[in-house]
């Protein structure tokens, strides 16, 4: 029986776009062990995968830099025989660790995440406007590599999970708050090129209580002392809403979006939380674009609020600073186009 370590360390929304291939390369081939080298905190994201086993890495400590690479690779090697290596990261340090094992002779297969495309869809003068292959595409061509015929899957099934009891002791239960909607909200992102403006994500909410009087209850996600200070800002200033940042695990999170009708997320790690439970979403695009291969699993490319313009996307990460200075992307999408996507969804 052959053991297959599949590597990706970070970050948050990469992670859980694995979770869709790594689940059907189960299903399909089950008697290979899979071994899953990745952050102790992304766990949650693989809980329906049976008999998945876990590598923790300790990148500030006992994994940090250029030796701790080299006593990884022991501490793997000590408890593991592995026969294959999937590296779906592609970064300094998962290429030295695979080239460890590659020396070895073990088979080892890593993505390809296509730079020179990615550099031609955000160039601002010479753009080559298409959509690029998706990143679950380019996951599954990792283990075709390594001789397992595995697709991608349209979408994740719905899920029927438990409301976190923190959540149904503070907000209610579905069956008896009176509340018909129940929609999160994911304002938050990484970068700057990736957050529709505060402002205008206010005024959102503002129009889904309206639209929504006494039948609406919004759920705010997200994380950090900052974050959390917003959110629980705007939960003082309306009834609907409650934040759930800071109170409850990343496990309560998915079973939590698991019961909405609708998240409204950025180009960001809820968009992929929601589309693991088969919720849908509502995203907000600006410095980069579904183009990219980032929208998540199953979800309709007509539900992303983006508008056109010649420098889009000029960026894969929406890390790079806006060259008009004021990010017309984002600022420039009005909140009635976003409430009148969450109300399309509703309304299906």
């Amino acid at each position: 029986m052959n053991r297959l370590l599949i590597i990706r360390l970070s970050a948050m929304g990469d992670v859980a776009m694995t979770e869709p291939i790594i689940r059907q390369l189960h299903e399909k081939y089950p008697d290979i062990r899979i071994t899953l080298l990745t952050a102790p905190f992304f766990r949650p994201f693989f809980r329906e995968i049976e008999g998945i086993e876990f590598v923790d890495i300790d990148v500030k400590k006992r994994h940090k830099g250029f030796w701790g690479v080299f006593r990884l690779y022991r501490d793997i090697r000590k408890k593991y025989k592995i026969d294959m290596v999937a590296d779906l990261h592609d970064v300094l340090r998962t290429k030295l660790l695979r080239k460890l094992f590659l020396l070895r002779g073990t088979q080892v297969a890593s993505i390809d995440k296509e730079r020179d495309e990615k550099k031609a869809l955000t160039d601002l003068e010479n753009k080559v406007f298409r959509q690029l292959k998706t990143t679950h595409q380019r996951y599954a061509d990792v283990f075709v590599r390594l001789g397992f015929d595995v697709g991608v899957p349209e979408k994740s099934e719905r899920k029927s999970l438990p409301i976190p009891s923190a959540v149904r002791e503070a907000a209610g239960d579905r069956a008896t708050d009176g509340k018909s909607k129940w929609i999160g909200i994911a304002p938050f992102a990484q970068h700057r090129g990736k957050i529709y403006p505060h402002d205008k994500m206010e005024a959102v909410i503002r129009m889904l209580a309206e639209e929504y009087s006494g039948d609406i209850r919004l759920f705010l996600f997200g994380g950090g002392r900052e974050e959390r200070e917003a959110a629980e800002a705007w939960e003082r200033r309306y009834p609907e809403i409650y934040s759930v940042i800071g109170k409850i695990g990343l496990g309560e999170e998915l079973d939590l979006i698991a019961n909405l009708d609708c998240m409204v997320s950025m180009d960001s790690s809820a968009m992929h939380m929601a589309s693991l439970v088969g919720t849908p979403v509502v995203s907000i695009w600006g410095a980069t674009h579904p183009y990219t291969g980032f929208l998540g699993l199953g979800q309709s490319p007509d539900n992303a609020v983006q508008i056109d313009l010649p420098c889009r996307p000029c960026s894969i990460y929406g890390n790079k600073p806006c060259v008009k200075g004021d990010y017309p992307c984002m600022n420039g999408i009005p909140p009635r186009a976003v409430v009148e996507k969450v109300k399309n969804v509703l309304g299906k």
